[in-house]
């Protein structure tokens, strides 16, 4: 049960990693035609959606350190912070931006955190 929940969490990891990606480093391109932007639109919100992209790096270390730290006290609380940031960022930008964010952000980190806390 613990190798699926683990499994579970590198899911919502990778998921940020591209999101990451698409919002910084290919957002002129892939991240723009993901986000429905227009060229000058995503002119516009370009410095934004870098933050936010750093944003999502953090949460990327928090899993990360999560997974890999020794201490399995410092593994669940990681965890258990970056599971719960993820999703209630996904709840945030499926009330401010797309409904679509909760499936892609909030479903898989509470399902990670369902299965990790039961492990």
């Amino acid at each position: 049960m613990l190798l699926f929940a683990q499994i579970t969490v590198v899911i919502v990891l990778l998921i940020h990693v591209y999101i990451v990606l698409l919002e910084t480093v290919f957002f002129d391109t892939r991240g723009r035609r993901v986000f429905g932007l227009s060229a000058e639109k995503a002119a516009i919100v370009k410095p934004a959606m870098s933050n936010q992209g750093c944003y999502n790096a953090f949460l990327v270390a928090a899993l990360a350190v999560g997974l890999l730290h020794g201490e399995p006290a410092v593994r669940s609380a990681f965890i258990t912070y970056g599971l719960l940031c993820v999703a209630v960022a996904g709840i945030w930008g499926g009330l401010t931006v797309s409904k679509r964010i909760i499936f892609v952000q909030t479903v898989p980190a509470v399902l990670a955190l369902v299965l990790y806390r039961l492990a």
